[in-house]
C-alpha cells in the first residue's frame, strides 16, 4: 500500500503543459508577443438571399395582424357587406367592434350587428377595393386556413388566442 501511495505522490506536480519550458528560462528566448494580431473580418453585408431586408417588419410577411394604417376602414368593410357582397341589409345597424386588422394584403374585422350575433369578416386585396373572402360567426374556412397569412389565420381560426396562456 505504501508503494502505491509513493508512486501516486511521485506523479504529483505541475502537468507537463503547465511547466515552464527550459528555453523560456534562458535569456536568448524572445519575449512573448504583447498583442496577437487578429485577422481582418469583413463586415456583414446583409442577410443571405431569400431573407427579407432589415427594414422589413413582421407584418410585411403577415406574421402579425395589426391595425390597418392605410385602410381599408371599418366603414369601407361595412359598405362592401351592404353593397356588392349582399351580406347586410341596409336597414340593420352595424358598428365596427374590432379592426380592420391587417396582415399582408388580408384584413380581419369584427362587427356588432343590432339584433344578431357578432359578424366576423375576412377580406383581402387593396385597401380601396377589398374583396370579401368570408363573413359569418365562423370564418375559419378552408381558404382562410390555407391561404391567409398567419396573423389573419390566428384571429380567424384561433380567436386571437395563440400563445396566450389560459386563453
Amino acid at each position: 500500500m505504501a508503494v502505491v501511495a509513493a508512486l501516486a505522490l511521485a506523479g504529483c506536480g505541475a502537468p507537463p503543459d503547465l511547466r515552464q519550458p527550459a528555453s523560456a528560462a534562458s535569456p536568448t528566448a524572445p519575449p512573448p508577443p504583447t498583442s496577437v494580431p487578429t485577422p481582418a473580418v469583413p463586415p456583414a453585408t446583409g442577410l443571405p438571399s431569400g431573407f427579407p431586408e432589415a427594414s422589413a417588419t413582421p407584418t410585411d410577411a403577415g406574421l402579425v395582424a395589426t391595425p390597418c394604417r392605410s385602410g381599408p376602414t371599418g366603414e369601407r368593410i361595412v359598405r362592401l357587406l351592404r353593397g356588392p357582397a349582399g351580406v347586410l341589409p341596409d336597414d340593420v345597424r352595424v358598428q365596427v367592434r374590432t379592426g380592420p386588422q391587417c396582415a399582408a394584403d388580408w384584413q380581419y374585422t369584427v362587427l356588432q350587428v343590432t339584433g344578431y350575433e357578432e359578424l366576423l369578416v375576412v377580406t383581402r386585396g387593396r385597401a380601396t377595393a377589398p374583396e370579401l373572402v368570408t363573413a359569418g360567426t365562423d370564418v375559419c374556412t378552408a381558404e382562410v386556413r390555407v391561404l391567409a397569412p398567419p396573423g389573419i389565420r390566428t384571429l380567424a381560426c384561433d380567436g386571437g388566442t395563440v400563445g396566450v396562456p389560459g386563453a
